[in-house]
């Protein structure tokens, strides 16, 4: 939530842009106000299962709202923000009706109390969890509380256990990262870290501007220090640069019953919500000082050269002409700006078709590599009914990898197309870019799943009549040669004919059958990958339209701005060549006083600003670059 400093600011803007008539100017300043008042700071709490996520943030809001177990796990995301009373919801989406860019009927709230919570979040009760084919599950749970902690605008999103990239749950919260202003990786100290939890943490930091590793249950393992350093350890060989913060969750919930400071602090909870105030809250504070000054200075850098150029066609009246000549030089650039011929535009439109190009071969070449690797396991793992629910699930795990890590590229693309458009758009390259819309629906739980059907059983029966078969026929053809010597149709060659050929005969059948099975599940492989390619493909072409329609119409309202802005001025300039002496000499003195006001409106803005050098003026680091192309040896 944005300090009272930043809302007087709009509000002082608001007031003083009332006397010039500039609706599209006065609508910038209310989006904006909007957009503080709105604002929440989200947090991702994540980890594999069991790890304790849900007890983190029961310590961190001293409350009890997320239900903890020791055998089952959260299946449903947990959204805890502040409340002026105790309030819970679960949160349900929608079909939008074909539409991707309407939200409106999407969302179905059902509110119940915060002790009934567990009883659809949690995997002991997830046959409840909307989970027909018609119903669609709870999409998350939402809780308010009175905490001071979450006054500030702190939202903390306790996620089910992802086991790094290579886990259903792990793509959908990876799909969540570009939208959370921190992630906090919780592990416990019973172990260093895994390669998923460092695969996930190697992901996490380019698409999210904080990331902490949070060691949990210190109480529980002495040699947590051991763990803490060799944790530190690999993030730096890794070259993750996040912070390591270990912490008790238990000794946290004795501290809060007991309220013992010395307890308290040695839990570690203190320097976690230091953490989280000083480098979450404090950089997104930050960023709004930072939007906040750079729409009022562009409002009133506006109005001020406005005013600019009316006092010169005052004051010299024998220079209006070159004025008007400037203005008018301007006025053509901002009208070139508004033309679907424009440089940005182009950059735009065509940004996107490549995007949508390299996002779909990427994800085609990463679902082709899987659909390989599936066929060869297929190939050389003999029947596929013995091994298919470790294939199966080894086959969703890698399909969510390699989704969750397509989407993540398309994000940073979208950025980085982002901050091209932005060049060509603003010549002094001080637009601020507005936010992107890169949040997605889990794509993934309208695909069906994987099955194997069993079309031809090879039981105890069928194979007694394949046996019986082949058997006949050897018994019969060698008996029948037999008779030509002497010899009875049943003899003791016919016999071992009959079973030399039965069992090759069932030999070759199981085979037919391995291999018809084999084929199948490369079917039911191939379908369900396909599906995938569908789904995802849609999702992330979604994604970028919305992107597209969000900078399109982004800088087409500061095109349209400066237009009006600089057609005012032009209008000015021509008009004071018909005013009289007094008019010209009232607008002399007034245009000073008017320029003091919008001046000390900047100043005030510009005192929202820490002062460079200062430790909150660096805070904000920025994320690395996207890379242009993606190729299988960069991945």
């Amino acid at each position: 939530m944005p300090s009272s400093t930043q809302i007087e600011a709009i509000d002082l803007a608001l007031e003083t842009i009332v006397r010039y008539n500039r609706p599209d100017l006065n609508s910038r300043l209310r989006q904006a106000r909007a957009r503080l008042q709105n604002g929440y700071i989200r947090v991702l709490v994540v980890g594999e299962f069991k790890q304790g996520k849900s007890l983190l943030v029961n310590g961190l809001v001293r409350a009890p709202v997320c239900p903890v177990y020791d055998d089952v796990a959260t299946s449903v995301p947990t959204v805890v923000h502040y409340a002026d009373a105790p309030v819970a919801a679960l949160v349900r989406i929608l079909d939008s009706g074909g539409d991707p860019s309407s939200t409106e009927g999407r969302v179905e709230r059902v509110e119940l109390p915060i002790s009934e919570l567990a009883q659809h979040i949690s995997d002991q009760h997830i046959s409840g969890n909307g989970s027909s084919n018609t119903t669609p599950r709870w999409h998350h749970a939402e809780v308010g509380i009175p905490r001071a902690e979450l006054a500030g605008g702190l939202e903390l999103v306790d996620t089910p256990g992802v086991g790094g990239l290579n886990s259903v749950h792990g793509a959908a919260t990876m799909t969540a990262l570009p939208s959370a202003d921190a992630v906090l990786l919780v592990s416990d100290a019973s172990q260093e870290y895994t390669a998923p939890e460092l695969d996930f943490l190697r992901q996490a930091v380019k698409v999210c501007p904080n990331v902490a590793c949070i060691l949990t249950k210190t109480d529980l393992y002495p040699e947590w220090r051991r763990i803490a350093e060799l944790d530190r350890g690999h993030l730096a060989a890794a070259g993750i640069d996040a912070e390591l913060l270990a912490v008790s969750s238990t000794l946290r919930v004795h501290a809060i019953r007991s309220s013992d400071a010395d307890l308290d602090a040695e839990s570690g909870f203190p320097a976690l919500m230091s953490y989280l105030t000083d480098r979450v809250v404090g950089q997104a504070d930050l960023l709004a000082c930072r939007s906040t000054a750079h729409d009022v200075l562009a409002v009133t850098g506006q109005l001020a050269g406005n005013l600019r150029s009316e006092y010169a066609a005052h004051s010299d009246p024998q220079a209006v002409g070159e004025v008007i000549k400037q203005l008018s030089q301007a006025q053509q650039h901002a009208e070139a700006l508004k033309e679907r011929s424009a440089r940005w535009q182009h950059t735009l439109n065509d940004g996107v078709g490549d995007l949508n190009a390299d996002i779909d071969y990427d994800l085609r070449d990463r679902m082709r590599e899987i659909v390989r690797e599936a066929e060869e396991e297929l190939d050389n793992g003999g029947d596929p009914k013995k091994v298919w629910e470790q294939l199966s699930g080894w086959v969703e795990q890698e399909v969510n990898s390699a989704a969750a890590a397509n989407f993540l590229w398309a994000t940073q693309r979208a950025r980085w197309l982002t901050g091209q458009v932005g060049d060509h758009f603003s010549v002094e390259g001080a637009e601020i870019l507005p936010k992107l819309r890169t949040e997605t629906d889990d794509a993934l739980n309208y695909v069906r799943a994987m099955q194997l059907r069993d079309s031809e059983p090879f039981g105890i029966m069928q194979k007694g009549l394949t046996g019986l078969r082949g058997s006949y026929v050897g018994v019969l053809m060698f008996g029948m040669l037999g008779t030509v010597v002497g010899l009875p149709l049943i003899n003791p060659f016919s016999v071992g004919a009959g079973l030399l050929l039965g069992g090759k005969g069932l030999t070759d059948e199981r085979r037919r059958i391995v291999a018809r099975r084999q084929s199948e599940a490369k079917t039911a492989v191939r379908r369900y990958v396909d599906d995938v390619i569908f789904q995802v493909g849609k999702e992330s072409r979604d994604m970028l339209r919305r992107v597209q329609r969000d900078l399109r119409d982004h800088f087409t309202e500061r095109a349209e701005e400066l237009n009006l802005s600089l057609k005012t001025s032009l209008q000015t300039a021509e008009n004071s060549v018909r005013t009289s002496k007094s008019q010209r000499e009232r607008r002399l003195v007034e245009i000073p006083s008017e320029l003091k006001h919008l001046e000390a409106l900047e100043r005030k803005v510009q005192n929202l600003l820490p002062q460079p050098g200062s430790a909150e003026s660096v805070a904000a680091t920025p994320l690395p670059e996207a890379p242009l192309h993606l190729t299988a040896s960069t991945r």
